[in-house]
């Protein structure tokens, strides 16, 4: 059987997982149990990455704010902590991605390696400038400023990015992102300038205007290249990763590569993940729905350990989860899911016994 949950509570992914696992070897010492850290953009993803390199996380601060560094000849990792002084929602016009750029220059300085992979947990990122601010903090120019936000943009005509791509030579850049982020145009009725500003109210100009800023960045920085579909993703950060011929991918999908999750999957008799709070508004979040559609892909049940389960059976299903197990039964508007560890180890230790084989 393979343990892939989210973190649980204050217990990381790893952590769960150690104790989902034991729960099922005390039950049949003979069952063959795998864990596989998890976790989503910006919510436990460098950690997952760390617990499943077996390296500790290291924390830093950069002109773009704390950063997470997950450090290793095989791949450098940058997750950056969200800034929550501002609105979360919307366009910020005059926001700049050059805090990312800052970051990652700065961690490929310091790192004693020169890894082939260089992600980016780019989920706390609040500019709309389609990754000029990054590519400047890269050693791109323009006869702009890149660094001034999508407002700075107007008028752009030339951008040149030899200094980038000799920093990066011979290295692929992957951006992870929220699954909702995943397939979001950057240009156009559908793209993200029309989605947010939109909903944020702007006058039709305003919502033109900008959308042509961003068209005349990427025909400057990418003259001729077609519009890929991710583009969009984290305020345009994707079309700098698609520019610089890398990919965009979301936490639990690179997770689950780097631990083997599909190799590992086949074969197996019990798929199990976990969650917080599994509730129908979240519905576990990105992990869960990506475990449960793995399961039912390789036709393998899928049942599911929480802190707290509010959800009701037939929605559980329709998702891929076989069954659902709460540590405690919520009685809360708001649940929180908070457990223990030795709460978790009980739980398990009662789960496990109805699912041996």
């Amino acid at each position: 059987m393979i343990i892939a949950t989210d973190g649980i509570g204050p217990l990381s992914s790893a952590g769960a997982g150690e104790i989902l696992a034991g729960g099922w070897q005390t039950a049949d010492q003979q069952s063959d149990v795998q864990v596989v850290p998890m976790g989503e953009a910006g919510s436990g993803f460098t950690v997952a990455v760390a617990d499943c390199a077996g390296v500790e996380p290291a924390g830093g601060v950069s002109q773009g704010g704390l950063t997470t560094i997950v450090d290793t000849p095989e791949r450098l990792v940058i997750g950056f902590e969200p800034d929550t002084s501002g609105p979360q929602l919307g366009i910020d016009r005059e926001a700049s991605s050059t805090g990312f750029g800052a970051a990652l220059r700065e961690a490929m300085t310091a790192s004693p390696y020169r890894a082939p992979e260089i992600v980016l947990d780019a989920s706390a990122n609040r500019a709309h400038d389609a990754g000029a601010g990054l590519l400047g903090a890269l050693g791109a120019t323009a006869d702009v400023p890149l660094d001034a936000g999508v407002a700075g943009l107007h008028g752009v005509s030339r951008v040149d990015l030899k200094s980038v791509r000799r920093l990066l030579a011979g290295r692929r850049l992957t951006l992870v992102v929220p699954q909702v982020q995943r397939a979001l145009p950057l240009l156009g009725l559908r793209g993200i300038t029309s989605r947010f500003g939109r909903d944020q109210g702007w006058h039709p100009e305003q919502l033109l205007a900008t959308d042509a800023s961003l068209q005349s960045f990427t025909l400057a920085a990418a003259p001729g290249m077609p519009e890929g579909p991710d583009w969009g993703a984290a305020g345009g950060l994707g079309f700098v990763v698609d520019l610089l011929d890398g990919r965009v991918t979301t936490g639990p999908e690179y997770c689950a590569e780097i631990g083997g999750l599909q190799r590992r999957v086949r074969g197996s008799d019990l798929l199990v993940t976990g969650c917080t709070v599994f509730d129908f508004a979240e519905r576990g979040g990105g992990v869960v729905a990506w475990v449960a559609d793995l399961g039912a892909r390789a036709n393998v049940p899928v049942i599911l350990v929480a802190g707290e389960v509010v959800i009701g059976s037939r929605e559980m299903r329709s998702m891929g989860v076989e069954s659902a197990y709460g540590v405690y039964e919520s009685r809360l508007d708001q649940p929180t899911g908070e457990v223990s560890a030795d709460e978790l180890t009980a739980t398990v230790n009662r789960v496990a016994r109805s699912w041996t084989w």
